[in-house]
């Protein structure tokens, strides 16, 4: 029995009769995303949801890899009983076998872009697209020409004035397989993207930059001026009034997917089914346009204008690129080395 549904019993032992009815409500432990994520899912996700199914929601925040951690630790008698990961380590948690098979006959799942198929055992539920960003301002006043495709990374005018997350970092990791699909390869042939990167862009990084805040100082410092980054972030960095824009490259921009999928082994396993068809509902897609800046996965989906310019929408959602995941999840560890060796040496 789960420690969750003891604590319910033993609270139901020490409470009047009078409190039995909330004693017995049902439980959901939901993992995902901390900050801004949870502000949203807290006001605006969850308190629909747990009128309208007589449950209690509670939020267990952390990163994909915190996530997959306690899926991993708790394996044999699991208290998540939702998650909602990056669609890399949510391709691990599936192989892992964490995620329950989706009972994909509600109506709301005819509705849902091609894309947001991770299989039987999981969903995509938000879109980001990873592309190039550049500081407008900088390039207007240097005479420089916008971006236009991934390739203008490799031009020598932008030496040392560069910044892309690592690879260990789902963007930096994009950028690797985008370069090596542009020159031949793919993810079960990364040299030509090694090759690429080594001899073409690191010449033109400032930094391999892990974290969100330091890509935002390099550019306000004027360090930076161009980089590879996902259009969530950047719009969000836009908001502050930073003079940034994003690009979707000409070769096409590749697919960051927010995933959920239903835990095995919970003890509410249709409510954990309600959930993740819940977070695909076309209500809750414009929630997480409004709040997270994840474009909609489900087609029905109207945004208004503010919104639909900030997200992946409509036309763009066919031009983005999904990464081999199973292939890439196999090998991450010995790219890691590769790249720790050859490029941020």
């Amino acid at each position: 029995m789960k420690r969750k549904l003891m604590t319910i019993a033993i609270a139901g032992l020490l409470v009047p009769a009078t409190s039995m009815v909330y004693a017995q409500t049902p439980t959901l432990y939901l993992g995902s995303y901390g900050g801004s994520t949870q502000k949203a899912f807290e006001e605006d996700v969850l308190p629909a949801f747990e009128k309208a199914n007589n449950v209690k929601v509670v939020y267990v925040p952390g990163n994909s890899t915190d996530t997959l951690g306690k899926l991993q630790a708790q394996k044999s008698n699991p208290e998540l009983d939702v998650v909602m990961l990056d669609d890399g380590p949510m391709y691990q948690a599936m192989q892992f076998g964490f995620c329950d098979k989706i009972d994909k006959s509600a109506p709301v799942f005819k509705d849902l872009y091609p894309i947001a198929d991770l299989g039987s055992n999981a969903l995509g539920i938000g879109l980001v697209a990873t592309g190039l960003f550049y500081n407008e301002e900088v390039f207007k006043k240097e005479g420089l020409t916008p971006p236009t495709s991934w390739h203008d990374l490799e031009n020598p005018q932008f030496e040392q004035r560069m910044v892309i997350p690592p690879l260990n970092n789902t963007y930096g990791l994009h950028t690797l397989v985008k370069f090596a699909k542009l020159n031949g390869g793919n993810e079960k042939n990364p040299d030509p993207g090694f090759d690429a990167i080594i001899k073409k862009i690191n010449p033109n990084v400032l930094a391999w930059e892990p974290s969100p805040g330091g890509m935002t100082s390099l550019f306000q410092n004027g360090e930076a001026i161009i980089g590879v980054w996902g259009n969530g972030r950047v719009e969000t960095f836009k908001s502050t009034g930073f003079p940034v824009k994003f690009v979707y490259p000409k070769e096409g921009a590749m697919a960051l997917l927010t995933a959920a999928c239903p835990v095995v082994k919970s003890n509410v396993p249709e409510l954990a089914q309600k959930l993740v068809q819940y977070l695909a509902s076309p209500e809750i897609q414009m929630v997480f346009a409004r709040t997270q800046s994840w474009g909609p996965v489900n087609k029905t989906v109207k945004l208004p204008a503010e919104d639909a310019q900030r997200v992946v929408y409509g036309e763009a959602v066919d031009k983005l690129e999904k990464t081999d995941w199973d292939t890439v999840n196999a090998v991450r560890t010995q790219w890691n080395d590769r790249w720790n060796r050859t490029v941020e040496r």
